[in-house]
C-alpha cells in the first residue's frame, strides 16, 4: 500500500508547495484513491511534481464539507470525470467559522457546483465499497452511546468556532457530515480521517464498534491547532488524549489541523507511536 501526502500545511523535504489543507493519494492492489482534495489546484500541481497521474484515480472520498479539504475537487473532476467521489449527503450545508466580533462569520463550506457533478456519490449511511474499501459515519451516534454508558469522550475545543448557518442565525456544527475511510489490505487496516472533528477517540470507538478490532494505522488531523497560546486546561486535555492513545496497538500519523505545538505535546507522551506527515511525505504502513 502506498500512501503519499499531496498537500498539507507544513513544508516537507520534497518540491511540493504547502498550504492549509489536506489531501492524500493512496495506491492499493486494486485501487488508486484520493482522500480529500486540499484547498485548491496546488494539490494537482504537487501530484504532478511527485509523478502521480491523477487521471488514474478511480475512487475519491471527501472527509467533510470544508473548503480546505474540497477546494481542489472541481479541478480534479475536470481532469478525471470518471472517478467516483464519495461525499456525505450533508457536505453541502452552509458551514461557517466565527472569526471574532470584528471579522464575524466566514464561509468555509464547499463550492455548490461540486454537488452537480455526475460522478458524485452521496452517502448517509456506512458504505462498504468492496473488499478493500469502506466508509463510515454516524460518529455522533457512537458518542451518544458512550455518554450513556458513562464513558466521557471529549471533542476538540476548537470546534466551538465552527458553525452552520440556520436561517438568519448560526448554530454549532455537530459534524454529522464527517466520514472516515478504511482500507484493508494484506491483513493491515488503515483508518483515514480528515480533521477528526468528532474527536479522534470517538472515531476509534466507532471504528471498533463496526470492525470489532483496532486499526493498525491511523492517518488524521486531530483539530487541536490554535492561533493563541493554549490554556492549562487545553494542554491537560491534549496530554490526556495522548495518554489514552498510547493504550492502542496502533501507529498514528498526524498532520494539518493538529498544529505543531499540539503535536509536540502529544509526541512527548506517545514517542515513536506518533509521527507528523509534512507536505509531500510518504507514509509507510
Amino acid at each position: 500500500m502506498k500512501i503519499q501526502n499531496l498537500i498539507e500545511n507544513t513544508e516537507g523535504k520534497t518540491c511540493c508547495a504547502p498550504q492549509h489543507g489536506l489531501s492524500f493519494y493512496i495506491e492499493t492492489k486494486t485501487h488508486k484513491l484520493l482522500s480529500d482534495f486540499g484547498p485548491g489546484e496546488d494539490m494537482l500541481l504537487n501530484a504532478e511534481k511527485l509523478g502521480i497521474d491523477l487521471k488514474d484515480v478511480d475512487i475519491a472520498v471527501l472527509s467533510h464539507g470544508h473548503y480546505d479539504h474540497s477546494g481542489g475537487l472541481l479541478s480534479f473532476a475536470k481532469i478525471n470525470p470518471t472517478a467516483k467521489i464519495y461525499l456525505h449527503a450533508l457536505a453541502d450545508r452552509p458551514y461557517y467559522s466565527f472569526d471574532g466580533k470584528e471579522k464575524g462569520y466566514r464561509y468555509i463550506g464547499i463550492d455548490p457546483a461540486i454537488m452537480e457533478l455526475p460522478q458524485i456519490k452521496l452517502l448517509e449511511e456506512d458504505c462498504v465499497i468492496d473488499d478493500e474499501l469502506s466508509v463510515f459515519t454516524h460518529l455522533t451516534d457512537c458518542m451518544e452511546k458512550q455518554s450513556k454508558a458513562g464513558k466521557i469522550r471529549s471533542i476538540p475545543a476548537t470546534n466551538r468556532y465552527l458553525m452552520v448557518k440556520d436561517g438568519d442565525g448560526y448554530v454549532r456544527d455537530h459534524f454529522l457530515h464527517e466520514q472516515c475511510l478504511v482500507i484493508q489490505e494484506d491483513g493491515k487496516h488503515v483508518l483515514i480521517s480528515g480533521c477528526a472533528h468528532s474527536g479522534i477517540l470517538n472515531i476509534l470507538d466507532r471504528y471498533e464498534e463496526i470492525y470489532h478490532n483496532l486499526p493498525d494505522a491511523v492517518i488524521s488531523g486531530f483539530h487541536l491547532m490554535k492561533k493563541k497560546d493554549y490554556t492549562k486546561e487545553e494542554c491537560d486535555e491534549i496530554r490526556a488524549i495522548a495518554r489514552e492513545l498510547t493504550s492502542y496497538p496502533t501507529r498514528f500519523y498526524t498532520c494539518h489541523c493538529t498544529g505543531l505545538a499540539a503535536y509536540d505535546m502529544l509526541k512527548e507522551i506517545m514517542g515513536e507511536q506518533l509521527s507528523y506527515v509534512h507536505c509531500g511525505d510518504e507514509v509507510s504502513v
